[in-house]
């Protein structure tokens, strides 16, 4: 007889959404990939992805953590696309959606145009801002999974006294 281990949740799946899918939605997609090492299934998506290939400064930004986004197509926000997610990340204040089941967070990240800041320099702090995000929500949602999985133990603490 041999034993068998208990099935894995499947991994959370997320769907990262801006208007072009050219830009912020594929950073934060490569970010996730790059931070949760295969912890959480990732998508992007546009409401309106119009553009034929990535934003080269973002993805310039990106390779300099060593993370490539230059292949990417960008993709048209769909239902099938929603359904498949456990959670929506809008990124920005101008991609809109209508009301769904799955949870949605909107990250209102950081503009450096607004400053003055534009080129390269505007794209690294936007991936800054948006890295921070991705490692927070990574940590959130891999800590649920460690929660959820069978057989966990719940973490105990002890102190020790010097009596």
């Amino acid at each position: 007889m041999t034993d068998s281990l208990p099935a894995q949740p499947a991994p959370p799946t997320v769907l990262f959404v801006c208007v072009s899918n050219a830009g912020k939605s594929v950073m934060a997609q490569g970010l996730m990939r790059h931070a949760a090492q295969g912890r959480v299934n990732t998508l992007s998506a546009g409401t309106h992805a119009r553009t034929t290939s990535v934003n080269s400064i973002s993805a310039q930004a990106l390779a300099e953590l060593g993370i490539d986004i230059s292949d990417h197509t960008p993709t048209q926000l769909t239902a099938a696309l929603i359904d498949a997610a456990d959670l929506i990340v809008v990124l920005g204040t101008q991609a809109h959606l209508n009301p769904t089941t799955t949870p949605i967070e909107i990250w209102e990240t950081d503009e450096p145009s607004l400053r003055g800041i534009d080129g390269i320099e505007r794209m690294r702090l936007i991936r800054d801002d948006i890295n921070a995000r991705v490692n927070d929500l990574t940590d959130r949602l891999t800590h649920q999974q460690n929660q959820t999985a069978p057989g966990h133990k719940p973490e105990t603490h002890s102190t020790q006294s010097d009596t």
